[in-house]
């Protein structure tokens, strides 16, 4: 293990490797960790001193729910980055510090499979697996915590001893609601991960290349881009309703679709951009047929498209090398500046919602390009679960709908915040600014933490944070809560509650 303390000149890279700059923690000290007994070592420590632990996977979180200047320990799995097969469990192990391309990277290589996570291949599997975890596969393979078979969790006990526990999906294992926590529970909640099994649902005997999904045989994917000029505000409607009519006929459990992730992508006027694109698995029958029916079913009725492409490429080459998104607006990837708010939508858009996002995007007075709306069709295998088979309780959308904006000037944080922040409310104006689970929407996606959902400004809606991320499954997590963290060491805003002690108001 190492320990870097203020003075020690490594310290800045691990006070600020989280890529949303807009937070930068304080911690006394950084612990880069090599393997879960070290773990247990800090947390006893910090428990024993009274310091408040946060820990770091990949990075990748949108809030400041790790860089905290209220955060004195920050627990560093970078270090902690092997992917093994485990013959035991049946099942492929991975530390909690790696990073989503090196597992693809490791499992496509050794034994031909993957699972459905996302494109980043920078984030670490930490946070993305315990907060739900979802990718182009997902409409196919469902979410990547619904591989997860087991995890290995550094907890704190009443007396305040840290330990090491195993908890699995095995209906009787005794720990198994641990392990339930993990499956959409959001990370930073009830203790340190420090190791994640993977295993299909339903897979079954010893050969490892059947126990998680194949790799597919290549990257095929096609788009239509436009320039704003040549749309207004009617033909921006039939695109964006194209799209959701789509989506909505094609979220079924078992629909025939499935092999497709399809996306609508519209920037700021000022961009000049907007794209759809569908990525398909191709080795499934008639995959491409799909492909080139979703894309003359969505541009139908519009402006011939000013360009579109299409992608064969090999599979892992595409996955580990994903363009920086930051680079295409003359942005540094490494001083993004950035906020993210999602929502779940059981229903398309209304027409007034539509005429909502028309207005934000192209408002004049707010030119940005780097701005922006982003709706990836949702459902197939992701809806095939019940919401209480895991912690995630999405399970019948239609559509993931989020509002993204990334800066690098500190002086232009207020205009680009209120910007997305009065979006986001006027899109939900209906329901108080947020969306609530009700029949039009299902809440929001842990993983892309908003903090905005504590602040009764901006949450008008009566619906506190928790249901909003966790519905009707939140009262569960708070009992897992208090059975594995019942003295409250790992908390951050938007951690969960003990049952006795609900928080109001922004924290």
């Amino acid at each position: 293990m190492v320990q870097v303390n203020p003075d020690d000149p490594r310290y800045a890279d691990l006070q600020m490797r989280g890529y949303n700059r807009r937070f930068v923690g304080a911690p006394g000290s950084v612990h880069v960790v090599s393997g879960t007994d070290e773990v247990v070592d800090v947390v006893n420590s910090a428990v024993r001193q009274g310091r408040r632990i946060a820990v770091r996977s990949g990075g990748h979180c949108a809030e400041g729910l790790v860089d905290n200047p209220e955060v004195d320990v920050v627990i560093d799995l970078s270090l902690m980055d092997s992917v093994s097969y485990d013959p035991a469990e049946r099942a492929f192990a991975a530390q909690a510090g790696v990073r989503l391309g090196r597992l693809y990277h490791v499992l496509d290589m050794g034994w031909g499979v993957t699972v459905p996570g996302g494109a980043c291949p920078e984030v670490g599997v930490g946070g993305h697996v315990t907060g739900g975890g979802h990718g182009v596969l997902s409409r196919l393979h469902g979410y990547v915590s619904d591989h997860l078979y087991g995890i290995e969790v550094v907890v704190v006990d009443d007396d305040g001893t840290a330990r090491a526990v195993v908890a699995t999906r095995e209906p009787d294992d005794p720990n198994r609601d641990l392990w339930w926590a993990h499956t959409g529970g959001g990370g930073g909640n009830f203790g340190v991960v420090t190791r994640f099994w993977f295993r299909a649902p339903g897979a079954d005997g010893t050969d490892p290349t059947t126990l998680l999904p194949r790799r597919p045989p290549r990257h095929v994917s096609a788009a239509a881009m436009w320039q704003w000029d040549d749309f207004d505000e009617e033909s921006f409607a039939a695109l964006l309703n194209n799209f959701m009519d789509w989506s909505a006929r094609n979220s079924a459990p078992d629909t025939s679709t499935a092999a497709l992730h399809a996306e609508v992508a519209v920037l700021h006027r000022d961009c000049g951009m907007l794209m759809l694109t569908g990525r398909v698995e191709p080795s499934v029958p008639g995959g491409t047929k799909l492909l080139d029916a979703f894309l003359s079913e969505v541009t139908a009725g519009l402006p011939e498209p000013g360009m579109t492409t299409s992608e064969d490429e090999p599979w892992l080459y595409k996955v580990l090398n994903v363009p920086d998104a930051g680079e295409a607006f003359g942005l540094e990837a490494a001083r993004l500046r950035s906020k993210v708010k999602a929502a779940y939508l059981r229903k398309p858009l209304d027409a007034e919602q539509v005429r909502t996002v028309y207005r934000y995007l192209t408002d004049v007075d707010y030119g940005y390009p780097a701005a922006g709306l982003m709706i990836a069709a949702w459902g197939g295998r992701m809806n095939a679960l019940a919401p209480a088979d895991t912690a995630v309780p999405q399970r019948d959308s239609i559509m993931q709908l989020s509002l993204v904006n990334s800066w690098n000037d500190q002086d232009a944080d207020e205009k680009h915040l209120t910007w997305i922040r009065l979006f986001y409310r006027d899109l939900f104006a209906a329901t108080g600014g947020v969306p609530v689970p009700d029949d039009r929407t299902d809440g929001s996606y842990i993983n892309w933490p908003d903090t905005d959902l504590l602040d009764p400004e901006w949450n008008t809606s009566g619906v506190p944070w928790s249901t909003i991320y966790y519905g009707d499954n939140y009262p569960k997590l708070q009992q897992i809560k208090a059975r594995w963290d019942p003295r409250g060491v790992f908390r951050h805003a938007l951690s969960i509650e003990p049952p006795q002690n609900p928080r109001q108001g922004a924290p």
